[in-house]
């Protein structure tokens, strides 16, 4: 689930052209991994990631980029605080043994100058698959508070999470596809 939370270096598509990479760091406080999944197909159950790390380079002259992600799985919040220990246990996270969801950027997909999609490798549970994330929403602005270049946006993704081993009440009805939305800034580095 966390992973795909990784998204964000689409968002980094609408940095000033140049054949210099610009690397972003995440902005804590502005980046949340979100989830969505079907509670028995009746109404949508959704948590957030609160904690993501990583860092984001990405030069628009030769349209290549890099991303590292990490997630702190045990960071998930529902706001059903029974809900979030059963998300951390064994049956879904299993954060005492995997605390951290990863997403690695393999290919970063333009349009024009603007990043349109990231594909990439997400590691839950200590397995690692392909996934892509799709840009709906970004934009560059320089910021007065950090006095920097800040990018960010809105991404998704959908995963099936039996593909990591994540298979607990699927025989029971609980969704196996999980919708995966990534809120993301980061800000430009010196």
């Amino acid at each position: 689930m966390a992973a795909a939370a990784f998204g964000l270096a689409a968002a980094f598509g609408c940095a000033s052209a140049g054949a210099v990479p610009v690397r972003y760091v995440v902005e804590p406080n502005h980046t949340f991994v979100n989830f969505e999944v079907k509670h028995f197909d009746t109404s949508t159950v959704r948590a957030r990631f609160d904690r993501v790390d990583g860092f984001v380079t990405v030069d628009l002259a030769t349209r290549r980029g890099e991303a590292d992600i990490t997630i702190d799985t045990a960071s998930i919040s529902s706001g059903i605080a029974a809900f979030d220990a059963h998300l951390r246990n064994a049956d879904f996270l299993d954060v005492e043994r995997h605390p951290t969801a990863r997403f690695r950027s393999t290919d970063f997909r333009f349009f024009g100058d603007r990043v349109v999609s990231l594909v990439g490798e997400l590691t839950l549970l200590g397995k690692t698959l392909p996934v892509r994330l799709d840009a709906s929403n970004f934009n560059c602005y320089d910021s007065p508070v950090v006095k920097a270049r800040v990018c960010g946006g809105d991404f998704e993704t959908k995963i099936d999470r039996s593909q990591w081993g994540m298979n607990w009440g699927i025989d029971r009805g609980v969704p196996d596809r999980v919708r995966l939305l990534i809120q993301i800034e980061a800000v430009a580095q010196p």
